[in-house]
């Protein structure tokens, strides 16, 4: 048997590394352990709930307005005795947060084989995304595989000198994305309906999510002030959906600028179930995560990226997504035209998805039986 260990610690990494978990969990081949770190720990444990994920070892390392120097302190120490008495085979992590970035470099230190789960991103840009592009090249240099998503992901590890075990496998959150469509579209009791009950659903919903550290300040300020903008412009076409982030630095100006509007709904955030149900029912999403960037096109809508630079940028170049930065005119002007020209809004709907088929985590799953 193959010993693995996943370890994670926020929601999107719970979300792209279900859908491999429960593929070697279902493999006899395989011994599968999970760590969470809990960076984030109410986001993440609605997704290890969502799909029934139990941790072996829960680090529960977040604190209150905890900075990076804290979640970097605290992974490091509490990682050791986990990866001494798990002995795995191989180390999982994904994406580009600190506890994928400090957990690869405990793996390396005990000479654990590390695979990197959505390898090759690359903005170019050290300070944005904040501090996950520098979080990138670090776990790429540290890892002995590499799942890369796209064919651009995999030519940016060439680029950086690394040529060994790099293997184009999509992205395994259009994986996730499928497995939670087919049960939230069977909605037999209709909980979602309920749950949104106060959104006019008749109208155009425009879904938002924005956390970025780079974005906090003036950015979250403008994002804010264009919003207010296009619901009073449209106040009898959109209703605009903002789950809004647990961090200070973001609930202070949304709900200092965009409160009481009445076709505004400031919303908790939701579990990643009810998120999916609300992208499914959205006209347009307004976003600066990575992973509805991917997954949005595999549902048809058109994804306005909030962010001065992407390191997605196939879904750019396929049409899926456009750059609008944080400027608030800019903003403002896109999501006009995509709610006035059909035209416009049919060009970005129907585009391709470059992010994946729903099939990464069997690649995954044949690619470590092959090499481990």
């Amino acid at each position: 048997m193959i010993k693995v260990l996943f370890i994670f610690g926020t929601r999107p990494e719970a979300i792209k590394l279900a859908p491999v978990i429960k593929r070697l969990k279902n493999n006899n081949k395989f011994k599968t352990e999970v760590c969470v770190t809990a960076q984030h720990r109410e986001m993440l444990d609605q997704v290890l709930e969502f799909f029934n994920i139990n941790a072996d070892y829960d680090l529960n390392i977040m604190t209150d307005n905890q900075s990076l120097f804290d979640i970097t302190a605290s992974c490091v120490e509490k990682l050791e005795p986990v990866l001494r008495n798990s002995d795995p085979d191989l180390v999982i992590v994904q994406g580009d947060t600190t506890t994928a970035f400090i957990s690869a470099l405990a793996g390396f230190y005990l000479k654990k084989k590390v695979a990197h789960v959505e390898a090759g991103l690359r903005s170019f840009n050290k300070y944005s995304p904040f501090p996950e592009e520098i979080n990138r090249v670090l776990i790429s240099h540290l890892a002995d595989i590499h799942f890369a998503p796209t064919r651009k992901a995999k030519e940016s590890l060439l680029r950086e000198g690394i040529k060994d075990n790099i293997y184009i496998v999509g992205n395994t959150v259009i994986d996730a994305l499928f497995m939670a469509v087919d049960i939230v579209r069977d909605d037999r009791n209709k909980k979602y309906y309920a749950h949104f009950k106060e959104i006019d659903l008749n109208k155009k919903l425009i879904l938002v999510t924005g956390h970025r550290r780079e974005s906090f300040g003036e950015p979250f300020k403008n994002i804010c002030y264009a919003l207010k903008e296009i619901a009073s412009n449209f106040c009898d076409v959109v209703e605009i959906v903002y789950p809004v982030h647990l961090n200070p630095n973001v609930r202070k100006p949304v709900f200092e600028i965009l409160d009481g509007i009445e076709n505004i709904h400031l919303i908790e955030p939701l579990p990643y179930d009810y998120l999916v149900w609300l992208m499914d029912k959205s006209y347009l999403i307004l976003t600066d995560s990575g992973g509805i960037q991917e997954e949005a096109p595999s549902l048809n809508k058109p994804v306005l990226v909030m962010r001065n630079v992407t390191e997605r940028t196939e879904g750019i170049e396929a049409g899926t997504a456009k750059l609008v930065g944080t400027d608030k005119s800019v903003i403002v002007d896109t999501v006009s035209k995509l709610l006035l020209d059909e035209n416009s809004y049919k060009s970005m709907s129907v585009a391709e998805n470059p992010y994946g088929d729903g099939k990464s985590s069997e690649r995954i799953e044949k690619i470590i039986l092959e090499i481990i």
